[in-house]
Formats: C-alpha cells, sequence, structure tokens
C-alpha cells in the first residue's frame, strides 16, 4: 500500500459516530473518497456535508451490515460509482453489558453476534473478490482488547471480538499472497458513544472507567489512518495492554483468580443476594 492515500476510496462502516466518523474526517483530510455506511442516515449527511464544506469528497450508503442485501447492494453503489474500494474500515459495532442470564436473547445476544462479527464477515466477503481481482486493497478490522482478554460482563462482546480477532487473523493469511492487506486494532476504553448503547445494567451503573484511563475517539482514528498509510498486523492501543495480554497468556488463573476476588464477588453475588456474601 502506497504511504500517501490521495485519492484511495475508503468505505467506513459504523460512520455515523466515534471511531468511524472520526476516521471518516482524517481520511478525507488526506485526500481519500470517503464512503460514508451506517443506519443512521441523518447523521451520515450531517458528516458528509462537513467535509464537503472542507473541500473533501464524501458519498452516504446507508446500511444495515446484518442484512445481506442490503449489504451487497451498498458495496455495489460504491463499485458503480468510483469503479473500486481500495480500503474497507469495518467498524460497525456495538457493546451490551451485564450478567448473561440478564442480556435478552434477541435484543442484547444475537443482534450484538449480528452486528459485530457476522456484519463484519458479510461485508468483508461482497468487498474482498475486487481487491483480489486488483491484487490490491487494505481491510481494517475494528475489534477491541476484549478479542484478547474476555472480562465478566463482556461474555457476548468478548466472544463476538475474539471471533473478530480470529477472522482477522485467517483472512489475513489466506488473501497475502495476492496483494491484499488485513489488520486489526484492538483499542481500550475510548470516549465514544459506546456506554450510550451498552445497556443499563446496575452493575454497569457502579463501575465507571476513570476519564484519565479513556482515550479520546480522535486518537483511535488518528491510528486507524495511520494504519492505512503503513500497514501491520495489529494495533493495540494503548500499549499497556499487552501486558495484560502476556499475564492472561501465562498466568490465566492468576487473572482468574483476581477478577473473581476483586470483581464477581462483589457485584455479581452481592447484586443477587447480598447475604451470600457471609458465606463465602
Amino acid at each position: 500500500m502506497p504511504s500517501k492515500l490521495t485519492d484511495q476510496v475508503v468505505l467506513i462502516t459504523g460512520a455515523s459516530s466515534g471511531f468511524g466518523a472520526n476516521a471518516a474526517r482524517l481520511f478525507a483530510l488526506e485526500g481519500c473518497k470517503v464512503v460514508l455506511a451506517a443506519r443512521r442516515v441523518d447523521r451520515l449527511h450531517a458528516l458528509a456535508d462537513e467535509i464537503h464544506s472542507a473541500g473533501g469528497h464524501a458519498l452516504v450508503a446507508p446500511v444495515d451490515v446484518s442484512k445481506r442485501a442490503e449489504v451487497e447492494v451498498m458495496v455495489k453503489t460504491v463499485l458503480d460509482v468510483y469503479g473500486r474500494i481500495d480500503i474497507l474500515f469495518n467498524n460497525a459495532g456495538f457493546g451490551r453489558l451485564d450478567w448473561l442470564e440478564k442480556l435478552d436473547p434477541d435484543r442484547d445476544i444475537e443482534t450484538q453476534i449480528d452486528v459485530n462479527l457476522l456484519g463484519l464477515i458479510l461485508v468483508t466477503r461482497a468487498v474482498l473478490p475486487h481487491m483480489l481481482k486488483n491484487r490490491s486493497g487494505h481491510i481494517i478490522h475494528m475489534s477491541s482488547v476484549a478479542g484478547y482478554i474476555a472480562a465478566p460482563l463482556y461474555t457476548v462482546y468478548a466472544a463476538t471480538k475474539y471471533g473478530v480477532r480470529a477472522f482477522t487473523d485467517a483472512l489475513r493469511r489466506e488473501v497475502a499472497p495476492f496483494g491484499v492487506r488485513v489488520s486489526g486494532i484492538y483499542p481500550g476504553p475510548a470516549e465514544t458513544e459506546f456506554s450510550m448503547h451498552s445497556g443499563n445494567s446496575n452493575v454497569k451503573k457502579k463501575l465507571k472507567t476513570p476519564p484519565a484511563l479513556r482515550m479520546s475517539s480522535a486518537a483511535v482514528a488518528y491510528r486507524t489512518v495511520r494504519l492505512a498509510k503503513h500497514p501491520r498486523r495489529a494495533v493495540v492501543m494503548p500499549w499497556y495492554y499487552r501486558i495484560a495480554f502476556f499475564l492472561d497468556a501465562v498466568a490465566p488463573g492468576l487473572v482468574d483468580w483476581f477478577l473473581k476476588a476483586t470483581f464477581v464477588r462483589r457485584y455479581h453475588t452481592a447484586e443477587e443476594d447480598p447475604t451470600l456474601l457471609d458465606n463465602m
């Protein structure tokens, strides 16, 4: 991939807010033709107007990534307009944080899997043949540190992000001989709308990530554009999460004990039946 992105066609899912919207602004500043894909059409048009006003190029492509027919129409539209897709930034996703038995099967479990994992796979599958034909392209998947460490409350979310990591690694090895690059981004807590759409469980209300430990959405978007310029297998941010990954790999029992002693017993059991704590 060239270090300069001028005139590259970039398709961004989940572009209506957060990492996707900020990445769209930065890609446009690099001279890219940005395709904004998401369900919230009003936000997409507002973002497109902002990019146009700054002298950039943006195309709105409404889509629900969990619907295969809509995904195929979106990709066909982009190819009809631009003739190619150089960079795919699979960013659409959300989380529902609660104990597993309290998650709604439809809204919280199936929809998370459909959007976070199945949708990412469907979009990639629709775009990939055109990249393979051109023997070039870069696919960037937004995952999470939850794709390396599966924490309590994140059972389904972590399952989808582990799946994204596995899919990313397998696909990278599958298409590398044909000039297509595949990368994963694994960010920790950041200032986005994630918490607004992650449910209203009692335990979630008690747990707040300190502001000092939350990255800005713009910082993650900046690393995304940098990754597009200089492709690599994975970006983990902040860097110190790699220490946690190492501990989880070499001493999983210690991590299990720590989470059970400091988190699960404190919040899960107490929420169900406080008297049980006396017997633990």
